[in-house]
C-alpha cells in the first residue's frame, strides 16, 4: 500500500500510525510537511516552505483562510512533484485544520482522502468561546469566531471523508456532516505509560527540583500555562492547598506562550498569576518546570500523588490519556471533554472548572483519603486498558482505511458502469419538419461524434464515501520525534 500523509508539523497526530505502517515492509509512506527536526525511519519526507504570512491588509476574520489557501497551494506544488515522479497513493491522510488538504483533490482526483476534523467553532454556549465568565465574549468577535470555520466548511463540502478522536469533538460539527465523520479514539502505549509505585519511595529529581518520599506531589501539565487549560483557576487554588498540606509540593509543566485563546497585552500568564497571588504562596514549594522531555514527563506522572487536569469545553489533551494510563489519581474539570473520559468518584474526582476552592477540595481529598486515591488509580488504569489500548487503536485505524479504500473503489466502479450504460443507450428519434431534416442530419452527426469523444476522454471522479461510524498534543512536552 502507498500512503500519503499531510500535516504541517510532522508527524502531528500520526506518530503511532505512521510508525506502525512503516514496520510493515510492504507499505510505502510519504509525508508532506513543513521542515522540522523530527524523523521516523522509513518515512520519505517532502518539505514545503511558507512563502509569506497572512496579508496585513486582509480583514481579521479571513486571515486564517488566507493562510490556509497559501498552505494549500504549497502542498499542491509538493504533491504535483510527487505525482510527476510517479507516486500514486492508495489513500491520502491529513489534518484539515491548516487548510493543507484543500487543493489535494485537484492533484489526485481519484484517491480517497481521510481528513482529521479537530474542532468546529461556536458562538453559542456549550463550547470554549464564552465559557469562562472571566473572559466574556465581545460582540465584535462573533463574526471572527464564525469565520474560523471557513476551512472546516470547505473541507466538509469537499470529496474527503473524516475522522475525529472523541464524541464531543464530533458533536461540535453540524448535524448534516455527521455521516462524513467517524470517531476514531486515539490510543496510548500502555507498556510505556504505566504505573510505577516504586518512584514514591525514592527521591524524585526533575532538573533542580527534588521531591522527598515524605512530600506529597501535585502535578499539572499543559502545552502552555494559560486559561484554556485552567492554569489561572488552579493557581488560585494553591494557597488553600499549600496551607492545609505543609508537606505538599506542586510541579507545573508548560511553556509561557499561548496555544489557545488571545495572548496577554504583555507578559505571560505565569507572571500575571504570580503577581496576583503575591504573598499568598510558599514559592519554595511551587515549581515551574517549563517544557520537559517525554521520559521526564512520564516519571513525573508516575510519581504524582494528585494530578490536576482542567480544560474548557475544547479538545482534550494527550496528557489526559497518558495520565489515565499511568494510573494517576486525577482531579479533573467537570467539562464535557473530560467527562467523556472520566466519571466522578469512579475514575476521578471531577470539580467545577471556575471554582478554585472546589479544585483545592478535590486535591486535598485525594491527598488525605488514601483508600479513595488507590481505588481511583486502579479504576482509571483499567479504564485506559479497556478504551485507550494503542493496539486496538491501530487495528481500528487500519480497518477504517481499508473500508474507505474498498468503498471508494466500489462506488467509483459503479459510477463508471452507470455512466457507460447511460451513454450507450440509443437516442429516441424525434421527428422534425421536412424543411429542417437535411440540416439536422449534419448537426446530429457532429454532435454524436463530439459526445463519443467526450465520453471516451472523461475521467472518473470519486463519489462521496459513506463509511459506518465507529464507536493526543501534550505540547508542553518536547517533541517526541
Amino acid at each position: 500500500m502507498k500512503y500519503l500523509f499531510i500535516h504541517q508539523n510532522f508527524p502531528g497526530q500520526y506518530l503511532h500510525i505512521v510508525r506502525h505502517l512503516v514496520q510493515n515492509g510492504d507499505n510505502e509512506v510519504v509525508f508532506i510537511s513543513e521542515d522540522n527536526q523530527n524523523a521516523i525511519k522509513g518515512v520519505r519526507r517532502v518539505r514545503y516552505r511558507m512563502p509569506r504570512g497572512a496579508a496585513a491588509q486582509a480583514h481579521l476574520a479571513v486571515r486564517e483562510l488566507d493562510m490556509g489557501m497559501v498552505r494549500a497551494n504549497e502542498v499542491e506544488k509538493a504533491a504535483r512533484t510527487l505525482k510527476n515522479l510517479g507516486f500514486q497513493p492508495d489513500i491520502i491522510i491529513g489534518h484539515h485544520g491548516w487548510g493543507e488538504l484543500l487543493n489535494i483533490q485537484d492533484v489526485y482526483p481519484d484517491v480517497p482522502v481521510l481528513g482529521y476534523f479537530e474542532f468546529y467553532y461556536h458562538t453559542e454556549p456549550g463550547f470554549d468561546v464564552g465559557f469562562d465568565p472571566e473572559f466574556p465574549l465581545q460582540p465584535q468577535m462573533l463574526p471572527i469566531v464564525r469565520a474560523k470555520n471557513a476551512i472546516n466548511l470547505l473541507a466538509l463540502t469537499g470529496p474527503s471523508y473524516g475522522q475525529t478522536p472523541t464524541d464531543f469533538q464530533k458533536s461540535a460539527y453540524p448535524a448534516w456532516a455527521a455521516d462524513k465523520i467517524t470517531v476514531l479514539r486515539e490510543g496510548v502505549d500502555l507498556e510505556t505509560c504505566k504505573p510505577d509505585p516504586k518512584l514514591a519511595k525514592k527521591i524524585f529529581k526533575l532538573g533542580d527540583i527534588k521531591i522527598s518520599p515524605k512530600n506529597k506531589l501535585i502535578t499539572y501539565v499543559s502545552r502552555d500555562l494559560e486559561p484554556y487549560r485552567g492554569f489561572h483557576v488552579f493557581m488560585r487554588a494553591l494557597p488553600q492547598i499549600l496551607e492545609e498540606e505543609p508537606n505538599a509540593h506542586v510541579i507545573m509543566v508548560g511553556g509561557d506562550g499561548v496555544s489557545y485563546g488571545a495572548p496577554l497585552a504583555s507578559g505571560c500568564w505565569r507572571e500575571k498569576m504570580l503577581q496576583e497571588l503575591e504573598g499568598q504562596l510558599d514559592l519554595s514549594r511551587v515549581h515551574f518546570a517549563g517544557k520537559v522531555d517525554y521520559p521526564d514527563f512520564l516519571r513525573l506522572l508516575q510519581r504524582s500523588d494528585a494530578h490536576v487536569y482542567l480544560t474548557y469545553p475544547f479538545v482534550a489533551s494527550w496528557s489526559l490519556r497518558e495520565a489515565m494510563a499511568m494510573g494517576c489519581a486525577i482531579v479533573g474539570s467537570a467539562t464535557a471533554p473530560v467527562q467523556e473520559f472520566l466519571t466522578d468518584q469512579e475514575t476521578a474526582v471531577l470539580v467545577p472548572f471556575t471554582e478554585p476552592d472546589k479544585i483545592a477540595d478535590g486535591v486535598l481529598e485525594l491527598l488525605n483519603n488514601k483508600p479513595l486515591a488507590t481505588r481511583l488509580r486502579r479504576a482509571v488504569r483499567e479504564k485506559a486498558e479497556q478504551t485507550l489500548c494503542i493496539k486496538s487503536y491501530l487495528a481500528e485505524y487500519e480497518a477504517l482505511i481499508a473500508r474507505l479504500i474498498a468503498t471508494h473503489r466500489a462506488e467509483a466502479g459503479l459510477s463508471y458502469s452507470e455512466e457507460l450504460e447511460e451513454t450507450q443507450k440509443p437516442a429516441k428519434p424525434v421527428r422534425k419538419p421536412v424543411a429542417r431534416r437535411a440540416a439536422s442530419k449534419t448537426v446530429a452527426a457532429r454532435t454524436t461524434k463530439k459526445a463519443a469523444s467526450s465520453v471516451a476522454a472523461k475521467t472518473i471522479r470519486p463519489v462521496a464515501q459513506k463509511v459506518a461510524a465507529k464507536p493526543r498534543k501534550t505540547a508542553s512536552i518536547k517533541k517526541r520525534g
